[in-house]
């Protein structure tokens, strides 16, 4: 017997049961049923049996005893092969290298206390991927140590990968808070993340121009922002050996003595920005003509309180009408407040000149407009108005910022200059990525200086990578792939997207008709990739284990075969 296939044009063959007999010298056939009506399945299984072969269920034949996400867990392993990263820790292996690895990993994928981290990685093939299974939480404070002890070294390796002898720098510091007071490096101060009251630890963040990290230094949590500039020129100079280099800090950064103590240090320039105060001065004297500003958004003048600098004059209206509408705001909120202060001190429920003080002090710290208002407070009486020329004054400063360096023109010209400050916002990203988006450097729970150190260290590593996986998916995420355009666009007007990264974000789809993704949406996806362990229950047998990998969709593929673009 065997089973024929009839044509039907457009619709579904007709399958015939039939079997074969001879009548004299001829063959002939026999319809013995018509199976049409059956699946594709069954009639497979029956195809199988005319040819002779044993069919049972498939659950009597084995059983999956265990199923892991392996597909995220192989990209980020696949990111760090490329990337070198178990070399760039050590030369030689041993059991602290392969935990921080793990460590670096895990961070990544789901970033955890490292009692929490031993846990979670045994419900991925994290554990079994890095050799680590057997690992407990001791281990991991062990294989910190290690890691602290080694952080020159790595720095030094990733200056040599992504500084050259003549190269720009990006430099920026933030902070994260603690819970507990135990840890020495655990102090009150400017909080970024705005926890108020909370002890926090600073660290200083040195990227490449591209933003690439390359090295991180840890302050008490009540240091400044330009005590922690000089230690990084030093380490630029003499740990990593670069000859010439541009540093790159915000205006709160590379203040003017700052300036001052980087002038003593040769091959070292600088490129920051001016504060307001200072640019008022300018306008004031006449430096900056606002009337220069009606053809063009930047241009470049010398004064002689910054010698041996220039200084690129631009303005952006865009931005002008975005400080004027918020500080409109901020007056109206503050005139409100005021206005019920008043109405308290003449209906006699607020007296005493020293509480009205107190009163009106929390309205104008609450919206920083206190340098716009005229005050006059007595005993029994509370009146204030709005001081006109300072309004006016601070609005002929809307939308206008001064950058300054000592590089010359031949060096780099203004455009340049804008665009390589504005690169700052590359270490500003790689903050929000560390602190909140993925890698969750807050809250600190560690005790001591040096784990704390450590820790932070390890987030950045942990950055490290992940910042080549998305360079490399560039074209599977949101983000914009145009990345050249930067290079010639107008460096003063407010940044655009590229026409295809538009499109992806409204909607939300790539040009080939498949979802765009985040990063943490796209290592989910590829989460779906498991690695299953199977064991056989044929009687008779010796039951053996043995294990299959779900096979990859084509968007799980090719993010696999992007990270092997990944050079260093």
């Amino acid at each position: 017997m065997h089973i024929d296939v009839v044509p039907n044009r457009g619709s579904r063959p007709t399958y015939l049961l039939r079997e074969s007999y001879r009548q004299g010298t001829q063959v002939k056939k026999r319809t013995l049923a018509n199976l049409s009506a059956l699946s594709d399945e069954q009639i497979e299984s029956m195809r199988a049996v005319l040819r002779g072969e044993s069919l049972r269920p498939a659950g009597d034949l084995f059983e999956v005893i265990q199923s892991l996400p392996h597909g995220h867990v192989q990209a980020v392993s696949a990111a760090m092969n490329r990337l070198g990263f178990a070399q760039l820790l050590g030369t030689r292996a041993c059991p602290e290298r392969d935990l921080v690895c793990a460590m670096v990993a895990a961070r990544i994928l789901a970033p955890h206390t490292k009692l929490a981290t031993t846990r979670w990685w045994h419900t991925s093939t994290l554990a079994a991927q890095f050799n680590v299974a057997h690992a407990d939480e001791d281990a991991l404070y062990g294989a910190m140590d290690w890691l602290l002890a080694h952080q020159g070294a790595i720095e030094k390796k990733l200056a040599r990968r992504h500084l050259g002898k003549e190269d720009v720098a990006l430099y920026d510091l933030s902070s994260s808070y603690f819970e507990g007071h135990c840890c020495p490096l655990a102090k009150l101060g400017y909080s970024r993340d705005g926890k108020r009251g909370k002890l926090q630890v600073n660290y200083g963040l040195l990227t490449d121009r591209r933003g690439c990290p390359v090295a991180v230094s840890v302050y008490e949590g009540n240091v400044s922002d330009p005590q922690t500039l000089l230690p990084q020129v030093l380490r630029l100079k003499r740990d990593f050996g670069i000859e010439e280099v541009v540093l790159v800090g915000d205006r709160g950064m590379i203040s003017q003595t700052s300036v001052e103590q980087l002038r003593t240090h040769e091959g070292l320039a600088w490129i920051s920005a001016l504060r307001s105060a200072q640019i008022r001065r300018l306008v004031e004297c006449g430096s900056i003509q606002m009337d220069l500003f009606d053809a063009r958004n930047l241009i470049e003048i010398t004064h002689p309180d910054y010698p041996d600098e220039r200084l690129v004059v631009c303005r952006n209206e865009a931005r002008g009408r975005l400080r004027a509408h918020k500080r409109e705001a901020l007056l109206a909120a503050t005139r409100e407040e005021l206005t019920r202060v008043r109405a308290m001190v003449a209906r006699g429920v607020l007296r005493n000149a020293g509480k009205i003080g107190v009163r009106v002090g929390k309205v104008l710290d609450k919206f920083k407009m206190a340098k716009h208002f005229e005050l006059d407070i007595g005993e029994q009486h509370f009146n204030f108005e709005v001081n006109a020329t300072s309004v006016q004054a601070e609005t002929a400063l809307d939308g206008l910022y001064v950058i300054r360096s000592p590089l010359t023109a031949k060096q780099m010209d203004s455009a340049e200059l804008v665009r390589t400050y504005k690169g700052l916002s590359a270490v500003e990203r790689a903050f929000r990525t560390i602190k909140t988006v993925n890698l969750k450097i807050r809250p600190i729970h560690h005790r001591t200086e040096d784990r704390v150190r450590a820790h932070i260290f390890l987030c950045v590593l942990a950055y490290y990578v992940e910042w080549h996986m998305r360079e490399a998916w560039r074209g599977l995420l949101f983000a914009d792939e145009d990345q050249a355009a930067k290079a010639t666009r107008d460096p003063v007007a407010p940044a655009r997207r590229s026409e295809a990264a538009q499109r992806k974000a409204s909607t939300h789809h790539l040009p080939d008709g498949t979802p765009a993704h985040s990063f943490r949406t796209l290592l989910d996806e590829l989460s779906t990739v498991t690695r299953n362990t199977c064991r056989s229950r044929a009687s008779g047998v010796e039951a053996r284990s043995f294990e299959i990998v779900t096979t990859a969709n084509s968007k799980q593929a090719h993010a696999m075969q992007l990270l092997q673009s990944i050079t260093v």
